[in-house]
């Protein structure tokens, strides 16, 4: 995908639609390619494997068929495909979001066991991607070849006015908490421009260094202190006119990147500049580069209250292919393949979790983008303090009801009680198996 200690993905969907994957197909029909004499059959929500694909159809003489089917229909279009085997693939994606569901639903071949034995390379990986792949058992159904750690793009010439630096580690010392990154707003504000595009940006800050799951072992669902200071924090971006009031992948929220947008707030209309967007690492070749013309090389990187990840492809063999050797030796050129990810990622700037290559090629990256900075070291060692264990299969509804909770509050139709209330009645609703605080 070319896209997620202090990780908070489970707000992957809040404030906006999931967007955890680029450059799918918006189609609503599955779209395949090259259905004459197929080898091998792979099923995607992304078109980033099509490149993939060719390589290595010229290095094993096959034909592999691709079928692209859009991100929101993905998973209701795959279930029963592979429940009943017709017309199923051999090697299947999955996205972050319903990643926990897919490995341990058993339709993904146990990576673990002969012949693949993966566990025995395990230490060549991020630890929290392999960790992502396991299921309930701790078996390894599903592997990736990248890592979406994220951090907050800035503009280097606004930083220059208004913080005296465009340095990316002084930068990143200025936004260590919470309550620094509301200094640097404040000041952004009174030179005339707004900190962020949207309240929903901070969402990745939220849980602070302590991460917690939504749900915790004994199927308990409680928001922590970090995420109802969330909609304090949401609020008083709001109040304080410190965003641009433009909605995450709305028009406004990419036409800000580039240039001064119209905002409007209590009836009066004003010109401002956006400083910075919090984005992974897809988030610079797939959101930023592809919208931005006239500020090229006034973009740089860096930390922000604490780490995060947001997104993440991840792909494994299904566990009733009859192609099985074929497909795996897909996956392993994917994830393994030395020569194949040096290429990858040199051409792609995807941030790879194979560390053998990574630790090969980190310090020869400099992106013109970024006036030059290194950006692939800086995402390696965001990535060295992600754990994984607060995603689970709950997240992507959780993270819906939470987002239209933190809306509501923000735009003053309901009051922070309200808003809390309202979520965990929903939770309740669509999960009668969970144990829901009664507000």
């Amino acid at each position: 995908m070319k896209k997620v200690v202090g990780l908070i993905m489970s707000l992957v969907l809040l404030f906006g639609v999931l967007a955890g994957c680029s450059n799918t197909e918006t189609s609503g029909d599955a779209k395949s390619d090259n259905k004459k004499d197929v080898d091998l059959k792979v099923w995607s929500f992304t078109d980033e494997l099509k490149k993939p694909i060719t390589t290595f159809e010229e290095k094993n003489g096959v034909k592999v068929e691709l079928t692209i089917v859009p991100i929101a229909d993905y998973p209701t279009k795959l279930k029963p495909v592979l429940e009943s085997g017709v017309g199923a693939p051999d090697v299947f994606t999955g996205e972050i979001a319903f990643l926990k569901q897919w490995v341990n639903a058993g339709y993904w071949e146990n990576l673990s066991q002969e012949p693949y034995n993966v566990n025995e390379v395990a230490d060549n990986y991020v630890p929290y991607v392999f960790d992502l792949g396991k299921d309930e058992q701790g078996d390894v159904r599903a592997l990736s070849w990248q890592t979406t750690p994220g951090g907050l793009f800035y503009k280097r010439s606004i930083a220059k006015e208004v913080l005296g630096t465009d340095d990316p580690k002084e930068i990143g010392e200025m936004l260590t908490s919470m309550d620094k990154v509301f200094e640097v707003s404040e000041k952004m504000k009174e030179k005339g421009y707004r900190m962020f595009p949207d309240e929903g940006s901070i969402r990745w800050f939220s849980q602070g260094d302590d991460p917690k799951p939504w749900v915790n072992e004994n199927d308990e669902l409680k928001l922590t202190d970090q995420k109802i200071e969330f909609l304090d924090y949401a609020k008083e971006l709001r109040e304080n006119s410190y965003t641009a009031l433009a909605p995450e992948w709305s028009p406004s929220w990419f036409e800000a990147m580039d240039k001064p947008i119209k905002v409007k707030e209590n009836g009066k209309e004003t010109e401002t500049e956006v400083f910075s967007y919090v984005l992974p690492t897809w988030g610079l070749h797939s959101v930023l580069k592809t919208n931005v013309e006239d500020s090229v090389g006034d973009w740089a990187v860096t930390s922000g209250p604490s780490p995060y990840f947001w997104g993440g492809t991840w792909l494994g063999v299904y566990n009733k292919s009859e192609n099985k050797e074929l497909a795996y030796d897909f996956v392993k050129m994917m994830t393994q393949d030395d020569e194949f990810l040096t290429d990858w990622a040199k051409e792609t700037g995807d941030v790879l979790s194979y560390l053998p290559v990574t630790n090969e090629i980190k310090d020869d990256f400099s992106d013109e983008f970024l006036g030059g900075q290194n950006n692939y070291q800086f995402f390696l060692d965001q990535a060295k303090s992600i754990e994984p264990g607060i995603v689970t299969k709950y997240d992507q509804q959780l993270d819906t009801f939470y987002g239209n909770a933190v809306q509501e509050y923000v735009d003053g139709k309901k009051s922070k009680d309200e808003a809390i209330a309202e979520f965990y009645k929903k939770a309740q609703n669509a999960y009668p198996e969970l144990k829901v605080p009664k507000k």
